[in-house]
Parts: C-alpha cells; structure tokens; sequence
C-alpha cells in the first residue's frame, strides 16, 4: 500500500473530480509549486495510485437514457466456461462494464441503452444469448453521484 499525505489526498480528489485540472491549478490549491505538484502525480502514477485520466460522457446527451445494472448468474461454473463468457460479452458496445464478483451472482455488467425497448433488445438478442448464462437480474438506475470514496 503507498503511504499518502494530506496533500497526496486532496491532489487525489481534485483529479477525480476533473482530469484535466493542471498541475498548477493544483499547486495553488494545496500550496505548492507546479513542479512539485506534478512530481508527486507522476510518484502517483508510478506507484500505480493513478491509472490514467479519463473523461466522463454525458450518456443521455449522446442518445443513452437507461442504464440498468445485470447480475448474471452463470448455468455452468468452471474456467472455460467463465473465460467464454468474458470474451463474448466484451463484445457487446451497450455493456460498459463487466465485474467478476463473489456473491449471488457470478458477474455484475454496467449496460446503458437508448430507452427501455431499445435495453429489453440488447437483453434478449445479446446478453441472454451468451454462453453459459443462467439466472439474470436487472436493476434501473435512477440517479447517480460521483464520489471520490475513501479520499473525502
């Protein structure tokens, strides 16, 4: 584990709040130099605390008005059969995420549609064709907030 700072932590919850925040900008919050202030991300960066930058979308301004969550509880359990289901169902554009997890459910998915007909299409000619699936749950979601976790 890497042992963070004060400082480490607000820096930590500017760039998951914006991404693109400059180094700068940062510095003047927490009270350091741009130099010093980038130094520490990259530190960050290579300890692996930071994976990347990447921007939010705004779904339904791109068409997206559903987001519904699946548990997906595989028929058969076993390496092959998990290792054919993470392969197909990464090929699906409308899930956005896919969760391995312990629990009632053998995976989680993230998948987003244009409206419930359009997500009921992708449930039964996509999702519920896929290798090895048994039980499913779908779950709405009705609003969102972005949290920065254990950071706050």
């Amino acid at each position: 584990m890497t042992e963070l700072d004060e400082i480490d932590r607000h820096i930590l919850r500017d760039l998951a709040e914006d991404a693109t925040t400059s180094a700068g900008e940062i510095g003047r919050r927490v009270g350091l130099s741009q130099p010093a202030t980038w130094r520490r991300i990259k530190r960050l960066t290579e300890a692996g605390v930071l994976r990347g930058r990447r921007i939010v979308l705004d779904l339904e301004k791109l068409g997206f008005g559903v987001t519904v969550f699946l548990g997906i509880k595989l028929a058969i359990k076993g390496r092959v059969s998990l290792d054919d289901f993470e392969r197909a169902v990464s090929a699906i554009p409308e899930v956005q995420t896919v969760q391995h997890v312990l629990g009632l459910y053998d995976y989680r998915l993230r998948v987003v549609a244009r409206d419930l007909a359009d997500f009921e299409r992708v449930l039964r000619r996509r999702i519920m064709t896929l290798p090895g699936v048994g039980d499913v749950e779908a779950n709405v979601l009705l609003s969102e907030e972005r949290l920065t976790g254990p950071l706050q």
